[in-house]
């Protein structure tokens, strides 16, 4: 099959990307408006860029029925801040109740019933749940498309401060095992870390 997009609705491209682009990290952002208001909310289209300095993307798009920005977005733009949850699967069921498009006054948290806990660097909560949490301040937020329902935004930020829960932190690494970490396939479908195996690479191509 050959696919042009040119071609196609983006809820067919859409639906091509979710279902090839897999597992997806999740990450669970956490923000508070102008006024004050908390928000949180999933997003799969997440992942690091360099480690120097710790910089992390994840990218909102516009709201498929009516191209409108979300107030996650809405709220970093304002408060040039956010919280990156990493997602576990002890509160998996809780992060899928954050993504429902809300009002912007509805606190997610209250939804959930997750719960919000302060960070140390900035304004917005994190998600006490949460094993590991990256505090973050905008790097800079770049525009897709034409504006139009489908299009979206790329959020750059700066990890300024790692909260990692000591049970998982062993020897200077992530111990996935007690991370539990969840991934993101298509539709309603998710994934867990059941079934791993190891490549070894070489680090020089003399070696």
């Amino acid at each position: 099959m050959i696919f042009d997009p040119s071609e196609h609705s983006f809820q067919d491209t859409h639906k091509l990307m979710i279902g090839s682009i897999v597992p997806r990290p999740i990450a669970l952002v956490s923000t508070i408006s102008k006024d004050g208001k908390y928000n949180v909310a999933p997003f799969s289209y997440f992942n690091g860029i360099c480690s120097k300095p710790p910089t992390i993307m994840f990218a909102p798009g516009r709201r498929g029925w009516d191209g409108e920005e979300k107030d996650t977005l809405i709220n970093i733009r304002d408060t040039p801040e956010f919280v990156v949850n990493i997602v576990s699967e002890s509160f998996a069921e809780q992060m899928v109740q954050c993504a429902t498009d809300f009002d912007s006054d509805v606190d997610e948290f209250d939804i959930s019933g997750l719960t919000p806990a302060p960070s140390q660097k900035i304004t917005p909560p994190c998600v006490k749940e949460a094993k590991v949490i990256f505090e973050c301040r905008l790097n800079q937020i770049v525009e897709i498309g034409d504006g139009t329902a489908g299009s979206g935004f790329a959020v750059i930020g700066t990890i300024v401060l790692f909260h990692v829960d000591d049970e998982i932190y062993d020897e200077g690494r992530i111990n996935l095992e007690k991370l539990e970490p969840v991934g993101r396939l298509a539709g309603n479908w998710y994934t867990r870390l059941t079934n791993n195996y190891k490549i070894i690479r070489k680090i020089k191509p003399d070696q």
